[in-house]
């Protein structure tokens, strides 16, 4: 019999799955969806009734024709009011998401490691470089020939 050493399939996708990058990744993408419906309601509920005052309510319906004429389907149309909106939809839950999450998140984890740092007791560690010790050692051996030539 062949002993396994090494962990089944099963426990490694197990181990994979209950990583955090994993389950934060499946996390946003969820709230990312909820924000999708509430960003469109906001984009089709308030600000396309606002560019309406200007225009249209619809933003699809601004556009510009690239050839002579436009009528049905001839004709080469651009719909930059598509893309217009598509833009503030994105604009929006950006903010939304920077403003209501990442902001506080980073907030919190920075007076976390304050009260971290705080509870140590410990303040900046200067690192040493291998550099700056032999820097040291030879100052220290160019004073010492300094001072037997001095006492001789």
């Amino acid at each position: 019999m062949i002993e396994k050493n090494e962990p089944s399939v099963w426990q490694g996708f197990k181990t994979f799955l209950m990583r955090g990058n994993v389950v934060d990744l499946a996390v946003a993408v969820v709230i990312g969806a909820a924000f999708t419906n509430i960003v469109n309601s906001v984009v089709k509920g308030i600000i396309n009734p606002l560019v309406g005052t200007v225009g249209t309510k619809n933003l699809d319906n601004y556009s510009s024709c690239l050839s002579s004429s436009c009528k049905g389907t001839h004709g080469i149309r651009l719909m930059w009011g598509s893309v217009l909106g598509a833009t503030l939809s994105f604009v929006i839950t950006g903010a939304v998401v920077y403003f209501l999450m990442v902001l506080p998140m980073s907030r919190y984890l920075a007076r976390v490691e304050a009260r971290r740092k705080a509870r140590e007791g410990t303040t900046e560690v200067v690192q040493v470089t291998e550099l700056d010790v032999l820097r040291e050692i030879r100052d220290e051996l160019v004073a010492q020939r300094a001072l037997d030539r001095g006492e001789r």
